[in-house]
């Protein structure tokens, strides 16, 4: 996956290649494209022929179709060097992303990464995973795992803030029988708090983890890579598990890596809706696949603006977050 919440291995296949074929889609990130590759997009909407980016060929169509007539005109290649050089920087890539979803020496706040690994790990082999716009489909971009059977849905044309539980809500209600996880952004859940209300009321068991990092966390990137100081980002949570107790929902707070896999097992396995809080790590980054001079030009006007505004303090905090802690680990 590529783009502003994909990683650097699909970037780099996109960029070296020499056709672009993209197939009911319109890739909305610009900035991605590869600047030399022929670009050919199907779609059977017309209007979305060529309205990200110039495209060399358009063909409005059905993808099936499309690709049932292209098939027996292609020729078997030979020449795998792309797909090998492909392959393997996408494994360098993996395993870098996979170091970053550990326990972290059971150190506090817990890290984003490794609360969607296990999310992964321990649900269901046909879940349906919802994350909330914002750093929750980052982190459930890069580290669930789809099998063919799993659903992930979320507002991805759109990107509307606190999604994750009304989505939820009616995949629950629509497919009774399914395991449906939320992964639900702080500000997001609290957006639309009053929907744990319908949980009770439904008696739907979905599951809400929350990325509970006391912020607007991808507001927060974005301010970043521009050069400001965060302002206005800032959120004061309750104990969103002691709120779901309080409306007769199973809820468990967790601030402790150690704690975590427990109290995931013990929400997937309640018969009934359930809320795991978890708090995680405000300053973690999560890095696109490809840094513009620009975005390093912001941050370092963020870095310096954030010293001179009497909080550097957020930047050791930023420093032990990412970079420390690959140090010493």
């Amino acid at each position: 996956m590529t783009g502003l919440l994909g990683f650097s291995s699909g970037y780099r296949a996109m960029e070296n290649c020499d056709a672009l074929l993209m197939l009911g889609t319109d890739f909305p990130y610009q900035q991605f494209y590869p600047s030399k590759a022929k670009i050919i997009q199907v779609d059977i909407r017309g209007e979305h022929l060529g309205r990200r980016t110039p495209i060399d060929l358009g063909l409005v169509g059905s993808v099936s179709d499309t690709v049932d007539a292209l098939l027996p005109l292609l020729d078997n290649r030979r020449d795998t060097k792309h797909l090998h050089s492909s392959r393997a920087h996408y494994a360098k890539a993996r395993k870098s992303l996979d170091e970053l979803a550990d326990n972290d020496r059971n150190r506090a706040p817990v890290h984003p990464q490794y609360v969607a690994r296990l999310i992964s790990e321990l649900a269901s082999n046909d879940a349906v995973f919802i994350p909330d716009v914002g750093s929750p489909v980052v982190w459930a971009a890069r580290y669930l795992e789809m099998n063919g059977s799993r659903r992930l849905i979320g507002s991805f044309s759109h990107g509307t803030m606190a999604n994750a539980l009304p989505h939820a809500i009616g995949a629950q209600a629509a497919f009774p029988g399914r395991q449906v996880i939320a992964l639900a952004g702080d500000g997001g859940l609290a957006m639309l708090l009053g929907e744990l209300l319908t949980l009770r009321q439904q008696k739907l068991p979905v599951k809400i983890v929350v990325f509970n990092n006391a912020s607007l966390n991808f507001v927060e990137l974005e301010m970043k890579a521009a050069g400001i100081v965060n302002y206005g980002t800032a959120l004061d949570n309750p104990n969103f598990a002691e709120v779901a107790n309080a409306i007769g929902l199973f809820g468990q707070r967790v601030e402790k890596p150690d704690d975590l896999e427990g109290a995931l097992k013990a929400a997937f396995e309640h018969d009934g809706p359930a809320l795991v809080d978890v708090v995680t790590a405000r300053q973690e980054l999560s890095v696109p696949p490809a840094i513009t001079a620009e975005q390093i030009k912001g941050f370092t006007l963020y870095a310096l603006r954030t010293v001179v505004s009497g909080r550097g303090d957020e930047l050791i905090d930023l420093a032990d977050t990412n970079v420390l802690r690959r140090l010493f680990s």
